[in-house]
């Protein structure tokens, strides 16, 4: 059975008319880096300060390693917490930030340089514990902060956007140095943000947010392949939502209708509804053009509208015979003269039926 180490049950919290956390109820396992990802307003820094007990829920019930949080203070829960400001102490050195925690718990002087040492070569600061913390880059900051909080060993590490303040390079650096420093320490991670490519690149879970309610919780390729809902399916880059009409499910296939052309999609879950209107995501990736569409199982006249070079990946924005729009990206110019006509191709097993 599963180690679970944090359960959210019925979690409920409001702030006057604003909503950011509605019955919520997860459980996250030991030793998982597990993230609450979305937009601005969703409730995912609410509900990691809930857990740190900074904040109290108006409902519900918090447990760590089974315990009922309620009237823990935060200090009672053995908890980490890193901010998107670092919060380390300017008149201090890289070690002294580290051993600030050690030092109030009351441990021996050798027994603090051990740990201190230990833990800065853990977060890649060896050599830079005597510096001055505010000589130190952005990125070397964000380690004395990660290393003051594991240092201290704590059950869990909650991680509220702690990137967000760093350039694009440093950020990609640290995303990949954050998952390792799970995987070794082997200490669960709760981290928040709303970046959709920190959340896939590092977590082994993500449960995404939508006014304080938990739309999806997934494996990150999962969540990316596989949204459920309109709201996933808009919030991930590079997903089209497309209308259709379905005319009915058989054993697992659904028979719909896009843009006048009838096609068949592979289910890969039951649906408990009738012919009608249905909004299917099919990502950019998938929608194949020219040559490559004339190998899929479906195919749709289109019309070339734009392309837009991304650098690593080109766009062509299309319009299909009953006006709706989606993207087709691949690495290279596939079709060169817009408003030309273009034959697009879709694999069955690549639509997804939303299930709002």
């Amino acid at each position: 059975m599963a180690d679970v180490i944090l359960e959210l049950d019925a979690v409920s919290k409001r702030f006057g008319p604003t909503v950011t956390a509605d019955r919520l109820s997860l459980t996250v396992e030991k030793g998982e880096f597990f993230t609450f990802l979305g937009p601005s307003g969703s409730g995912k820094s609410t509900i990691l300060r809930m857990i740190a007990g900074l904040e109290s829920a108006d409902g519900g019930r918090i447990r760590i390693r089974g315990r009922d949080m309620a009237g823990v203070p935060p200090w009672g829960r053995n908890l980490g917490m890193v901010f998107q400001q670092y919060a380390i102490f300017p008149h201090m050195t890289a070690a002294e930030n580290v051993a600030y925690g050690l030092r109030v718990r009351g441990l021996a002087a050798a027994e603090i340089a051990d740990k201190v040492a230990t833990t800065l070569h853990l977060v890649g600061l060896e050599g830079l514990g005597g510096k001055n913390a505010t000589l130190l880059s952005g990125g070397e900051q964000q380690r004395v902060a990660l290393a003051r909080a594991l240092v201290l060993r704590p059950d869990m590490l909650l991680l509220d956007e702690p990137l967000s303040a760093l350039d694009e390079k440093i950020r990609r650096d640290m995303q990949t140095e954050l998952k390792h420093l799970q995987q070794k320490t082997g200490t669960t991670f709760l981290y928040v943000t709303h970046d959709q490519e920190e959340a896939l690149t590092m977590s082994d879970r993500i449960a995404v947010l939508n006014r304080g309610v938990c739309v999806q919780c997934e494996a990150p390729e999962r969540l990316f392949q596989r949204p459920r809902t309109r709201f996933v399916a808009d919030f991930f880059r590079g997903c089209n939502v497309v209308e259709a009409d379905l005319i009915g499910i058989e054993a697992g296939l659904a028979r719909l209708r896009i843009a006048g052309t009838v096609a068949v999609a592979t289910v890969d879950r039951s649906r408990a509804c009738g012919a009608g209107p249905v909004a299917l995501a099919l990502r950019a990736e998938n929608v194949h053009l020219a040559a490559r569409a004339e190998a899929c199982a479906i195919r749709l006249p289109a019309r070339l509208e734009e392309i837009v070079y991304r650098g690593t990946n080109v766009d062509h924005l299309l319009r299909l015979a009953d006006g709706q729009r989606l993207v087709a990206t691949s690495t290279r110019r596939e079709v060169d003269d817009v408003q030309e006509a273009v034959p697009i191709g879709i694999n069955a097993d690549e639509i997804v039926l939303l299930e709002d």
